[in-house]
């Protein structure tokens, strides 16, 4: 699905800019500069910003009771099959801009 359309970038362009090995991109801002552009219009960050909390939190594991980052996927259930006793040993920050 096309995000941006005045750069032409995809959601999974965006994605992939997220979740990059070497140096993932945590605001809007490092997702343009990751994929060669800056932002034109502006009408595309909120949907960045939300693909940036949409990675955050799958790439925590926990419940939205005790993650933050989590939390903030819409519509997610909290409802899992999974006990909520555990604690976060990792943090996954929530990118603002």
């Amino acid at each position: 699905m096309i995000v941006c359309s005045c750069n032409v970038l995809s959601d999974r362009q965006i994605r992939d800019a997220l979740t990059d090995a070497e140096s993932p991109a945590r605001t809007a801002g490092q997702v343009y500069r990751c994929l060669g552009c800056s932002a034109q219009c502006g009408r595309c960050a909120r949907t960045i910003r939300k693909l940036i909390d949409d990675v955050n939190a799958a790439n925590c594991g926990g419940c939205a009771r005790e993650c933050p980052a989590h939390a903030l996927v819409e519509g997610h259930s909290q409802r899992h099959n999974h006990p909520h006793n555990h604690t976060h040993t990792e943090s996954f920050p929530v990118a603002a801009e």
